[in-house]
């Protein structure tokens, strides 16, 4: 059973973009999309979307590979659908 971590503390997380060396900040995500289809993404990074993310509980989630390259598409995520983050359970 995976450890947990709170949601705010995952928002806090999400809003970090970059280490103070200027690298992207990487983390795994699970999550599930509108029509219920749960997503699993390795490694991912924060970015934005074209809407107002708090007005709209969104967050812009986007894989990447081990380089740090983009290597899909972005995925809008509800911040009240996160499963799990760094492999621990998000509770409220």
């Amino acid at each position: 059973m995976p450890d947990k971590i709170r949601r705010t503390e995952v928002l806090k997380a999400l809003d970090v973009k970059s280490n103070p060396d200027g690298s992207q900040v990487v983390y795994s995500i699970v999550f599930m999309k509108k029509n219920g289809e749960r997503v699993f993404v390795p490694r991912a990074v924060s970015c934005g979307l074209p809407f107002s993310l708090s007005a709209h509980r969104m967050r812009g989630v986007m894989p990447v590979d081990s380089r740090g390259e983009k290597s899909g598409h972005v995925y809008p995520v509800n911040i009240d659908h996160i499963l799990e983050f760094n492999s621990m359970e998000v509770v409220l």
